[in-house]
């Protein structure tokens, strides 16, 4: 899943995005509303859950969510501020936040307060992902392979597999080009390798393959990736 975060702050701006990636989120950290607005209005990527400070240079987060609402952008809100008054709290959640965290905050609380924003978002898929004789479990981050006996092989995986697989699995039998998921699975300022998808797909296949299993990412030729679940049961 990824994450929007704007936050000028740098110190408080850092410890959240190490702590969301610890938790396996693809992070954007900006600390500049226009910046976010920009993001947000090219569309590079499909964010999951955006986090506003208030007080930003530039645009605040304030207008930031006024504008998502009036383009009937859904994308669940989570604003942080330390204006901790009712009124502001109430024209924040008017705007269009879907959640106030005031500071200074715990991250664990930030953490149970994103999971809630996932929870009641439609858009989201559930936390277990099963597709043909694979499951994927982000509590254990590990891939479960039903064999044809029904005994079940279990995988450990690491953050960018198990990331590509989610993708992947979620957009089933779709081409995904390899572009889209650079562009979807690694921060816009890391400007990973263009061959970065291909490199990690080819390692994973290796993997599967001391485990038995065929690996079920289809490399289309000159097109991209496809999660087929042809042939992926264990022989």
């Amino acid at each position: 899943m990824r994450i929007l975060l704007v936050e000028d702050e740098l110190d408080l701006g850092a410890a959240i995005k190490r702590v969301l990636v610890s938790e396996k989120y693809v992070v954007d950290w900006v600390q500049d509303g226009t910046q976010a607005w920009n993001y947000l209005e090219y569309q590079w990527t499909d964010y999951t859950v955006a986090v506003l400070d208030w007080l930003l240079p530039g645009l605040s987060g304030l207008e930031l969510c006024q504008r998502l609402r009036s383009r009937n952008n859904a994308l669940p809100v989570l604003m942080l501020t330390a204006l901790s008054q009712p009124d502001k709290r109430v024209a924040g959640l008017d705007a269009g936040a879907d959640d106030y965290l005031v500071k200074p905050f715990v991250m664990d609380e930030l953490l149970a307060r994103l999971r809630a924003l996932q929870r009641r978002s439609p858009q989201l898929h559930p936390q277990i992902l099963s597709v043909g004789g694979f499951t994927l479990d982000p509590a254990n981050s590990t891939l479960q392979v039903c064999r044809i006996d029904q005994s079940v092989e279990t995988i450990s995986l690491t953050t960018k597999e198990f990331q590509i697989l989610t993708y992947l699995m979620q957009n089933r039998d779709r081409i995904i080009p390899g572009s889209k998921l650079r562009h979807q699975l690694w921060d816009l300022d890391a400007e990973p390798m263009s061959n970065v998808v291909a490199a990690h797909t080819r390692l994973l296949r290796r993997k599967l393959a001391r485990y038995g299993c065929n690996c079920p990412i289809e490399t289309v030729p000159g097109k991209g990736y496809r999660f087929t679940v042809k042939s992926c049961y264990r022989k």
